[in-house]
Formats: C-alpha cells, structure tokens, sequence
C-alpha cells in the first residue's frame, strides 16, 4: 500500500476486517517490520485521538516516531503555487515536503477544510502535494474531504457490536455552534456504501452531501422514520456542501439533538460518534453516558485501523 486516503485504497471491506482482526489478535506480532524505521506524523490541525493513536499503532509495530505540528513548530507554510512569498510565509511546501519525506519512510498528513473554497478543498491540495512530491508511502490523518483512519475504526465497531447481520445504519445531522468540514460524515457515508448495511442519512433540509459519497444510501428528512428500528446512531455535525452555502451554518435547530426520545424509537441502539463531542448539542447526557454508548470503544479502535494501514505500508517498502 502506497497511499491511504479512501476505502478504495483497501482492496475489500472484508479484507480491511481481516487486516484488523489479525491486529487485535496480536498487536506486537509486527515489531520487525517497523524497526529502524521512521513515520513522520504532520499536523496541521489539532488532535487527541489521532496523534495518540496513531502514535501508539505506531510504536506496537517497532517504529520510530516524529511529530510536527506545523502550526507551533515550524515555519508557516505557504502551499498555493505562483504566489509571490511576501506575507508571513517564508516557507513553500513544495521545498518543506522533500526535506520533510528525507527524514522518513512513512507520512501522515492532518490537514482539515479550510470552507472558503469548495474547490480548494475538494480537489484536496495539500494531502496531493505529498503525495505527489515526497516518494514516500502517505496515509490521511483526517483530510479536506474524508477521515478515513475513523471510518474504518466505525467498520470495526460496527462488526464488534452488531446483533444482525445485516443492521440499520443511520448517519445523523446534529446542531453545532460552529462551521465544521463534511469530512467524517463524507467518509462514514463512503464506508458504509462498501457494506451490505441498510445505510440511512438524515439531516435538514439544505445539508446534503456530495452526491459521490451518498451513493446507494437512503436519505430520509423524516427524522422520526430515519430513527425507527436502527441499529447504530451515528452523530456527527457537518456544514452546508452546495453552492453558495458552502461552508455554512444553515440551522442550529435543537430538536436534532441524539436523545433519549429520538433512541427509543430504535431496536436498542447503539450510539457512535467520532469525538469530541458536545454534550447536550449533539448528545444529551442521558445518551452519551448509557450502556448504549460505544464512542470510548469505538475510539480505541483508532490504534487498530491506524495499525492495519502502517503495517500494509511497511509490508510495501
């Protein structure tokens, strides 16, 4: 495996499931593979679940680790091409990514939607250029578009806790106070279109996705229905994708909260969500903290998904 940005970059759900149960089944049967050799971790957003897991995967596979956080650690970099460099970047990533790629044999990038530029973020520029100019092996770490590393955390969770072979999957909208990226929401949507789920989408009106990542799943603005007989809750806020809304809040509309009420309506529910989460935004207490909560587990399997990427990158070195 040379890059990891998408589900299509693993040849099957059911191998990425094989891939991760031999994880989970001996998370240091691996060590060889990574020793002496060196996964540069990039950061350009913030986080907590990513850079310990991953970290953490990382370490379980014998490697050494650099972290960089571009945004208190290095020079700002300027990552549009033919600008004239006259501001508060005096670095262009076009020179930093083959310096950077120098010093490792694996890459992950954290670089989020900035949602001023619909184009810019789709066509996901920064995540490409180290692709394209570092020669070495790169994996997402949460980009523009999609969060691959969580979604396929969610697959492994699903597997874990699923009662029927075929469950009722629902992706929920829920109210946030600020403008957040379609990118978990893009990439759960991708993942589960890979299964044989019933796969459910519900939001307001004006939140619909892209359409290459809604795919086959059904879109429901009746939130009663979407709730009835699910299986797994899957929270998660996202900003408008269409037109000129791009980026935009369109409604912090309450009554789309994951509750009790709404869970009731479900066969015994599971509830998900990537975190952080705001409670009593997008989650009531009464919710987050039931047994029917699995976000603590659904977190932990970060390191396996992270874990099952990096070995098949070391494998392909």
């Amino acid at each position: 495996m040379k890059q990891f940005t998408s589900v299509k970059d693993i040849a099957s759900i059911g191998k990425a499931l094989d891939l991760a149960w031999d994880v989970k089944i001996n998370p240091f049967a691996d060590q060889e593979l990574g020793k002496n050799k060196t996964l540069l971790m990039i950061f350009f957003n913030s986080s907590l679940r990513t850079r310990l897991s991953t970290q953490k995967a990382a370490m379980n596979l014998g490697m050494n680790v650099i972290v960089l956080d571009v945004n208190q650690g290095a020079w700002k970099l300027e990552t549009e091409k033919g600008v004239i460099m006259d501001g508060d970047k005096p670095e262009h990533i076009l020179e930093a990514i083959p310096v950077m790629a120098s010093y490792c044999d694996i890459i992950g990038v954290r670089s989020f939607a900035g949602l001023e530029n619909r184009e810019f973020d789709y066509n996901e520029v920064i995540l490409n250029q180290f692709i394209q100019y570092s020669g070495k092996p790169v994996f997402s770490m949460e980009a523009a578009t999609r969060h691959p590393l969580q979604s396929y955390a969610d697959l492994i969770t699903i597997e874990e806790y699923k009662r029927v072979q075929r469950p009722k999957v629902l992706l929920t909208w829920a109210p946030h106070p600020k403008a957040l990226p379609q990118a978990v929401p893009n990439s759960f949507a991708e993942w589960m279109n890979e299964t044989e789920y019933e796969f459910v989408i519900t939001h307001p009106e004006g939140y619909e996705l892209a359409p290459e990542f809604v795919g086959k799943a059904k879109v429901e603005y009746d939130i009663k229905k979407a709730y009835e007989g699910a299986h797994f809750v899957y929270a998660k806020n996202w900003s408008a994708f269409s037109g000129d809304n791009y980026g935009q809040i369109l409604s912090k509309d309450r009554a789309w909260m994951v509750d009790s009420e709404k869970m009731a309506l479900t066969d015994q529910a599971f509830f998900m969500h990537c975190l952080p989460v705001r409670r009593n935004m997008i989650v009531s207490d009464e919710v987050i903290d039931s047994s029917s909560s699995i976000v603590v587990h659904e977190a932990s399997n970060r390191v396996v998904s992270a874990q099952a990427v990096i070995r098949e990158m070391l494998r392909s070195l």
